[in-house]
């Protein structure tokens, strides 16, 4: 099966009864399809997650925005295949001053999030660059899988000195990451029950500084 056939059909129930509009839906799909064919090119994300696009990837990366409902520009710090960045663009596409910065430090994951962008018309742009070389003025920076929360941290440090809120999707190793972050920095910490994986959580960490 290849991983344009592992794509589903349209948004299911659990999706639809989210609230999100018939457009940003319709994009997220296109956006699914994108993703399915890209991904038999280039590795973006397992082929066998993309059957589970839905609460895998889309509700994963949309659940942020019922943490943050009032803000209006995010980074995402090693956006690879988009998530949760393209996402994000694709719900606030239609909100006044609304701006996603997808930071990626990979050129051929960075063609792709171009491809969508422009395909998409997102209010988002893609930057080819390490996540610790931007210190990038927005409400929240955010990321997925993109390094343990110790080096995690370091690399959104530039944004949440300047006022940022971090909100960071962490999977069934959060705990012992969390131990091992609080050995070089200290931080207050707000954690979220996950809405698409109930062994993960949403960190919400801001007063980020380095231990003494």
């Amino acid at each position: 099966m290849s991983d344009a056939d592992a794509r589903p059909e349209g948004p299911p129930d659990f999706v639809r009864g989210l609230g999100f509009s018939d457009a940003c839906l319709a994009d997220a799909e296109r956006f699914s399809g994108m993703l399915a064919e890209a991904n038999s090119r280039v590795n973006l994300v397992g082929a066998s997650t993309l059957a589970d696009y839905w609460r895998r990837h889309f509700l994963d990366s949309a659940q942020l925005l019922t943490l943050a409902p009032s803000a209006r520009v995010w980074a995402d710090l090693g956006s690879g295949a988009g998530f949760p960045g393209v996402i994000l663009a694709i719900l606030l596409k239609d909100v006044a001053g609304a701006r996603v910065y997808l930071v990626e430090s990979m050129a051929k994951r960075c063609r792709f999030l171009d491809e969508a962008v422009r395909a998409l018309a997102l209010p988002a742009s893609v930057h080819n660059a390490r996540a610790e070389s931007l210190a990038l003025d927005v409400d929240v920076v955010t990321a997925r899988a993109c390094a343990p929360l110790t080096r995690l941290l370091g690399f959104a440090r530039p944004s949440l000195k300047r006022g940022a809120r971090g909100l960071f999707l962490k999977g069934a190793e959060v705990d012992s990451e969390l131990a091992e972050a609080r050995k070089s920095w200290r931080f207050v910490l707000a954690t979220h029950p996950s809405l698409s994986d109930p062994r993960g959580r949403i960190l919400e960490i801001t007063e980020l500084a380095r231990v003494a």
